[in-house]
């Protein structure tokens, strides 16, 4: 086993999560006694309920798919990722496996009460009906109580996997009735191998991009491969200087939301397209003769609009996360001039923003580790508002005067 994972077929996959991956596998050893028919302590590894935890970029999603696949597959070793069974899984086309993901700011109880009705039927491939739920702690409060209906009254052969990124996101009666199991945030060097091997990265590049993205492989890789995404993050991370003014603070404020919305736009329009599109074939417009064509079927305007207010929470989720990335790094940049203040001219550990030395040097020298612990709980209070539903210019422009 390596840090990376246990070291074959579908483990490979995760960065950092060896200790979590070697767990699974034990579990999904038991699963087949199970399956085979066995029972007692041989079986204790295994449970019909897991929540899956850790800290953006450790990879619940993706451990929690790896782990369906290595409980559906049919190869040696659970998750050999050759079989059939591990290809579809990973896929997400096995019939067994739900895969659930949110781009909305939440879920729902159509969707819960969905899940639990289709987990009651039995596996059509003889083994196990598992749902993977990526984005639990977006469940509503009466969608988590639907679903928690589903987990304590589970169905034979059935398996919830929930992601989330700490067990304080869900309801504690649904905690009660799941496993847990915590992800660490990847070390720097393990990304910064993932991203020399499988992105081709430069060595020293990948080892800023792992330490910028704070262990975040996905965010590490963008940084790698996006000059534009680069280019935001510097923009960011000039606010500490422009905030000594207030008008360049406000400016900046301005900036870094409306950075915020580019990036959601161009991560949201060529999808928004293609439903829209794809939608209008389905409902029949332009196809036949006659006037009526133009207009689609009967309830067509009813469904481009329920259509187009899901593309617009998909687009806020979007924002939010760009924005919630960006003050992260800010958070990130405070704390290592927070660093450099502690360490009284001592050797500060190794930096998050490793190319901005000068300037944290220069924030370091010109104020003192109180201002900078106040200017980070101002970063933290307009997290807090955004999650909250306040306008974010409101919130980033109030956050960027008090970084003055």
């Amino acid at each position: 086993m390596t840090e990376s994972g246990v070291g074959y077929g579908v483990w490979t996959d995760l960065i950092g999560q060896g200790a979590a991956a070697a767990r699974l596998v034990r579990a999904a050893e038991a699963a087949r006694r199970i399956h085979a028919g066995a029972g007692g302590t041989s079986v204790n590894a295994m449970t019909h309920a897991w929540l899956l935890t850790g800290p953006p970029g450790s990879g619940t999603g993706l451990t929690a798919r790896s782990f369906a696949a290595a409980l559906q597959c049919t190869g040696e070793l659970p998750g050999c990722g050759h079989c059939r069974e591990c290809h579809t899984t990973m896929g997400d086309t096995h019939p067994d496996v739900t895969v659930v993901r949110s781009d909305q700011l939440s879920i729902g109880v159509d969707v819960a009460r969905k899940l639990v009705r289709d987990c009651a039927m039995a596996p059509a491939g003889g083994r196990w009906q598992i749902i993977v739920f990526e984005d639990a702690d977006r469940l509503t409060e009466a969608a988590a109580n639907v679903l928690l209906k589903g987990i304590e009254e589970p169905a034979a052969r059935t398996v919830w996997l929930l992601c989330a990124p700490s067990s304080q996101d869900l309801l504690p009666t649904i905690l009660s009735r799941c496993r847990q199991l915590n992800l660490r945030t990847p070390s720097v060097p393990a990304v910064a191998e993932a991203l020399v091997q499988r992105d081709g990265a430069e060595y020293e590049q990948a080892v800023n991009a792992a330490r910028a993205a704070q262990g975040d492989y996905e965010r590490a890789r963008t940084l790698v491969l996006d000059p534009e995404a680069a280019a935001r993050r510097s923009a960011v991370l000039r606010l500490p200087i422009e905030a000594r003014d207030i008008g360049r603070a406000l400016n900046a404020a301005q900036a870094l939301v409306d950075a915020a919305e580019t990036e959601a736009k161009v991560a949201t329009e060529a999808l928004d397209a293609a439903e829209t599109e794809g939608l209008k074939l389905a409902l029949g417009f332009g196809q036949g003769k006659g006037a009526g064509t133009a207009r689609g079927v009967a309830g067509s305007a009813g469904l481009l609009k329920e259509l187009e207010t899901k593309q617009k929470r998909r687009l806020t989720r979007n924002q939010r996360d760009a924005l919630d990335r960006a003050l992260n790094d800010l958070i990130a940049f405070y704390r290592d001039v927070l660093a450099v203040q502690l360490t009284g001219g001592g050797e500060p550990p190794e930096p998050v923003h490793a190319d901005l030395r000068p300037q944290v040097s220069q924030i370091a020298a010109g104020s003192r580790p109180q201002d900078t612990r106040r200017r980070i709980d101002a970063v933290l209070h307009a997290r807090e508002a955004i999650a909250s539903n306040v306008a974010p210019l409101l919130a980033v422009e109030a956050m960027a005067v008090s970084l003055g």
